[in-house]
């Protein structure tokens, strides 16, 4: 077999991958894209070790060893997410990524401290408020 054909669709099912990423909004569908991503890479490891197996006769197979770590790596990763979305959505109850992004920006972070500002001088009476 050709390395042409495993190449090309590592490079078909990345650039899927990369869109997934890209446009999509819901942050469980982009971490499967980033899943999607790394098993292109992991055919590309597998593809191109077996390639270079022929050329040589005593080999490492280092390609497949390197896709047992990307494996692990994906499994912790997906693993480290979910939890991290799934805390997320019981916290603010949407997985939506524009609108986390927007709640992370909150009305305070634009604000300028210049000292004419009647905005920046009324904050400190509103903490003392809040403490007291």
């Amino acid at each position: 077999m050709h390395l042409a054909y495993p190449a090309v669709l590592s490079a078909l099912l990345f650039c899927t991958g990369l869109y997934g990423v890209l446009a999509r909004r819901n942050a469980i569908l982009v971490l499967m894209s980033v899943e999607l991503m790394l098993n292109a890479v992991n055919l590309d490891l597998v593809a191109f070790d077996v390639w270079l197996s022929k050329a040589a006769t005593d080999t490492l197979h280092s390609g497949q060893a390197l896709t047992l770590f990307t494996i692990a790596i994906a499994a912790a990763e997906i693993g480290i997410g979910l939890a991290i979305v799934l805390a997320v959505y019981r916290d603010r109850g949407t997985s939506d990524i524009d609108r986390l992004r927007d709640a992370a920006e909150g009305p305070d972070d634009d604000f300028d401290d210049a000292p004419g500002d009647a905005a920046a001088t009324a904050r400190p009476a509103e903490k003392t408020e809040a403490t007291a």
